[in-house]
């Protein structure tokens, strides 16, 4: 196909400095949970998105220094010679389709902790160290000679990724994380010199670095400059108008301006709280604050509105880092004219819990995210089927849709039996829940490519028995029949069922995914932590409900953490007015109260309620699995070679959890048997010689 003339500005070959991209397709930097660990593993997920036709591709966060650096995080570093050979297979695989390399160096200043080098972190002004950890470390103030130390690490870290063949090199000073920001803001710089005081004298850092840069790539790279939009961190923080002051003096001294907004979770929130391109209003007139290319991002995954925002003014290239994520083939399926092949990016943020986790990235629409190395996964190409000719997928949520899509592009015969009467499973339910409509795009893309492919048929109203699929005469059994919430209280607190008084009413997420929601005084105990508790304590308390929402942890919705939401959870339910109680657990519930013990000194206290939602442990349904494993015997005779219970049935997890099941199931059918042998590649450190 053609690709639509309306997206012809988005292909556009645009200078950044001395190089030029083929496209206004940029990656902007963003981490992957593999950074100095796994380093082949993070290149060629780059690798691939050249292939996928991004014009501009970045690493994440490089550390340039080894006196700042954010352990327990794993980013890239680059702190000497021995750093360049890892980097420079990063670059040749952004190179390898035409791509512009770029690497982002950070000094993390006061976002540094050193716990590894066990240096002394250094700052514009003496403060503790700002992580998300909130380590008990402090950092000193740098004095002159600490300034041109820096600006000499910087100096070599240049001339290392000139070396290494980057492209394009970006100083990072956004999301709280780099040094640049640290002197910009006035809640991080209290200095009283030259570097202090002033807007000018704050941004003097800037200055000084971009001309080491200058100086030490010459006319060979582009140089960019990463800035937030505004910090976000009230009156002494650098704000957006402080943003456009700094620009309008400074508009040519880079060679692109990228612009992200406040913290991480200002700039990428979830799509439960963040809409499509919702930094505009921030970004919107800068452009015309200077005459050097600008990028900004806003989980951009309608070319409509990426085109939008160029006609516009607002940008020159389309920034994306979890779009990217979802589908690298992206800026290729445009082009190509394929808008409807697109995976979109649901926005659940489970990509950053790699980073946040210390653990290879998932995402939940890519199953194929951070495997290209390790399994050889690639994420539009799969491997014809093996000696087998027929699958039988049972259910037809997340890890069964993922299964059938994968399977039919491999060529096998496959039937999708789903025992409702709608594609999806748990996604299907969950996306109509309050903010989580986007997770719907998990189900509406598979459906889409299922409806593509001849060898695979759908039946719906087919709840099958054990019986049924012995006779259908499939060689293969997927059971991914999904999972359901336990009513009986069973998850960390309580590993054996609470004590429940008959007459209480007691719901679970699957009652008021199905339209029975209570009403009263709702006590909702979340020992799930991820983000169901919240989502029902905002439908309860938005239908009128007085809702308490009684947890163990110290945070509500405590792993949210890791997809960067918590402190919106918070906000959105304490301003509903959901009483939110914390360090609790629910030690049994009563005819019309639950008892709650405090989790430290069991100290008891009563909650009046009407109702209690659990939000507790999920069960597998795996019924059809022992059915079929009872009768084991009989496979043989029924032409049937294997039955896998895979997704929620096998253990429930998050829904990226379900589609990787899925996906690797597809992948590893007619596989030869690799016994005990590693699934994945990794490297190993080499032992000194020393």
């Amino acid at each position: 196909m053609a690709r639509d003339p309306r997206y012809d500005i988005l292909f556009q070959p645009m200078r950044i400095g001395p190089v030029t991209a083929k496209n206004r397709f940029y990656q902007v930097p963003h981490c992957n949970g593999g950074g100095y660990r796994d380093p082949s593993a993070a290149a060629a997920m780059r690798g691939i998105k050249s292939e996928g036709g991004w014009g501009v591709i970045f690493t994440e966060q490089c550390e340039l220094h080894h006196t700042s650096e954010i352990t327990p995080f794993i980013e890239l570093r680059l702190w000497d010679d021995a750093d360049i050979p890892m980097l420079a297979k990063m670059a040749d695989a952004m190179h390898e389709h035409g791509a512009l390399a770029g690497i982002q160096l950070a000094y993390s200043g006061v976002n540094g902790p050193n716990l590894y080098t066990k240096e002394v972190p250094r700052a514009p002004t003496a403060l503790p160290i700002r992580t998300f950890t909130n380590d008990p470390v402090q950092a000193r103030a740098m004095d002159k000679q600490d300034i041109r130390d820096l600006r000499r690490w910087h100096r070599n870290a240049f001339r290392r990724a000139k070396q290494a063949g980057f492209d394009l090199v970006c100083l990072y000073g956004a999301h709280g994380f780099g040094i640049i920001q640290h002197f910009f803001s006035t809640a991080t710089n209290q200095r009283t010199d030259e570097y202090g005081g002033s807007l000018e004298n704050r941004s003097r850092l800037m200055r000084e670095l971009v001309a080491e840069a200058r100086d030490a790539v010459g006319d060979s790279c582009g140089i960019t400059l990463r800035l937030s939009l505004d910090e976000m961190v009230g009156e002494l923080g650098f704000s957006n108008a402080e943003v456009r002051d700094m620009i309008e003096m400074h508009g040519d001294l880079p060679d692109l301006w990228d612009l992200a907004h406040g913290a991480w979770e200002d700039c990428s929130g979830p799509s439960r709280f963040k809409e499509e391109g919702a930094q505009q209003s921030l970004v919107a007139g800068i452009k015309q604050l200077t005459s050097k290319p600008v990028v900004g991002v806003g989980r951009f995954t309608s070319p409509d509105v990426m085109v939008k925002q160029i006609k516009s003014g607002n940008l020159d290239f389309i920034g994306c880092a979890r779009p990217s994520i979802a589908d690298p083939y992206l800026p290729k399926k445009v082009e190509e004219g394929r808008i409807e092949d697109i995976r979109e990016c649901i926005g659940c943020n489970i990509c950053i819990t790699g980073d946040m986790t210390m653990s290879i990235s998932r995402c939940t629409q890519n199953p194929t995210f951070m495997e290209e190395w390790r399994k050889g996964w690639h994420p539009e190409r799969i491997a014809p089927r093996g000696a087998s000719e027929s699958v039988l997928v049972v259910g037809a949520g997340p890890a069964g849709l993922e299964a059938a899509l994968a399977l039919g592009r491999r060529g096998y015969r496959v039937a999708l039996a789903e025992a409702g009467t709608e594609l999806g499973g748990r996604v299907a339910r969950e996306c109509r829940l309050p903010g989580l409509s986007a997770w719907g795009r998990v189900r509406d893309y598979r459906a889409y490519q299922l409806g593509k492919l001849a060898n695979v048929e759908t039946y719906f109203d087919s709840r099958l028995t054990a019986d049924d699929i012995l006779g259908f005469g499939f060689e293969h059994v997927a059971v991914a029949t999904g999972a359901e919430w336990r009513r009986d209280g069973v998850a960390r607190a309580h590993v054996v069922p609470m004590p429940i008084a008959a007459a209480m009413p007691i719901f679970t997420p699957d009652d008021l995914m199905d339209g029975r929601v209570p009403d009263g005084r709702v006590a909702i105990f979340d020992d799930d932590h991820y983000y169901m508790g919240g989502v029902l304590a905002e439908l309860l308390a938005a239908r009128g409900a007085k809702v308490t929402l009684v947890t163990p942890a110290a945070y509500v919705s405590d792993w949210t953490r890791n997809t960067l939401e918590q402190g919106a959870i918070h906000r959105r339910l304490a301003g509903m007015g959901v009483e939110i109680v914390l360090n609790r657990a629910v030690a049994a519930v009563g005819a019309d109260h639950v008892e709650t013990a405090c989790v430290y000194t069991g100290e008891g206290r009563d909650l009046a309620a009407d109702a209690v939602v659990l939000v507790t442990a999920r069960v597998g349904r795996d019924t059809l699995m022992r059915d079929l494993a009872a009768r084991r015997a009989e496979w043989a005779d029924a032409g049937i070679k294997s039955v896998r219970l895979i997704g929620d049935a096998e253990a429930p997890g998050p829904i990226a959890w379900s589609t990787y099941a899925g996906h690797r199931y597809a992948r590893e059918l007619d596989a030869p048997d690799i016994g005990d042998a590693l699934p994945f590649r990794r490297e190993v450190a080499t032992l000194s010689a020393n």
